[in-house]
């Protein structure tokens, strides 16, 4: 297997969807907590990664195996297209799961069980999205996992691992007794943050469902849109967008970001041209993307927001 065949195979260009929960959680442990901890953001980094690339890789097979269409499966899918065996693709996806998991428990030793548990939940969300006899992907559940597990899982974790010490959120375990104890407000604040990373993310998967809808049911797989109909999905895809903006309004009202945030409401114009052009046509080649740009509008402006809310302090 070739470098450019494994990168098309983990589908490289997507990654970009893990990378704004981690950046923007490192920066929220900054703003919010004023901690961070390179070493352990290092470490995550390295096993988010990893992961990430591991579920598109049993994503990309299991659509292959599954797959009922003889030309997709031959001709769209990476696994068809450069002939791989499924041997190695399944042993490269088991070599990729034993890292994250390596990787895992070295954080969980530098910083606490709940790690674990949070990582284990995302972990088997992961996998099973499209693993199993009945899997997530394949369900109207999609949108769902994709956007909570990355946007907030992610967040989450990255967030943990910087301001542990501090124990707004911690499993403590001692000679078969365990104790779970949390910060309900610093909680209820850390989902509200995450909640533009959850609705734009949301937002790739239910745009590239409402692009594929014809080809997944020739498939047999019956994703949101095929459920709720084309017109109410694109409609759930603007009001996804636009709570983005809502969200970080309020989070400046109620003291979770800097007025520097704000900044995102200046791609407003933007966004609302992009999703014009969605409504128009949902075709794969031409506008899927536009979930994609989105996604990079918004949260690099954000981010950039929260570096400017840096110097304040």
């Amino acid at each position: 297997m070739t470098l450019g065949v494994f990168l098309k195979l983990v589908e490289i260009q997507t990654k970009l969807a893990s990378l704004f929960p981690f950046l923007i959680g490192v920066l929220f442990s900054l703003n919010y907590f004023g901690t961070v901890n390179w070493l352990n953001t290092l470490i995550f980094f390295v096993g988010m990664l990893v992961f990430d690339m591991t579920t598109t890789a049993i994503n990309n097979f299991m659509d292959y195996k599954k797959a009922k269409d003889e030309m997709y499966k031959r001709e769209v899918n990476i696994v068809g297209q450069a002939n791989l065996k499924e041997k190695q693709v399944s042993r490269l996806i088991i070599l990729m799961l034993i890292i994250s998991a390596v990787v895992g428990m070295i954080l969980t030793y530098r910083t606490g069980w709940l790690l674990l548990i949070m990582g284990g939940i995302c972990c088997f969300i992961g996998v099973f999205y499209t693993y199993g006899p009945v899997p997530l992907s394949r369900m109207p559940l999609g949108e769902l996992f994709s956007g909570v597990t990355m946007g907030f899982g992610i967040f989450m974790m990255t967030v943990y691992i910087n301001a542990y010490q501090l124990n707004f959120f911690f499993l403590q375990i001692e000679n078969w007794a365990f104790v779970m104890r949390g910060d309900l407000k610093v909680l209820l604040i850390l989902l509200i943050a995450s909640l533009p990373m959850v609705f734009t993310i949301a937002n790739i998967m239910l745009a590239n469902n409402l692009c594929d809808m014809e080809e997944d049911v020739k498939n047999h797989r019956y994703t949101l849109p095929y459920y709720i109909g084309r017109e109410v999905g694109i409609k759930l895809f603007n009001i996804l967008m636009y709570a983005c903006y809502i969200v970080v309004i309020f989070g400046v009202v109620v003291g979770i970001y800097k007025w520097p945030v704000l900044l995102v409401l200046l791609t407003l114009p933007l966004t609302k041209k992009n999703l014009e052009s969605f409504n128009k046509e949902q075709v794969k080649q031409k506008t899927f993307i536009i979930s994609i740009k989105n996604l990079v509008i918004f949260n690099v402006t954000l981010i950039v927001g929260l570096m400017m809310s840096l110097f304040l302090k």
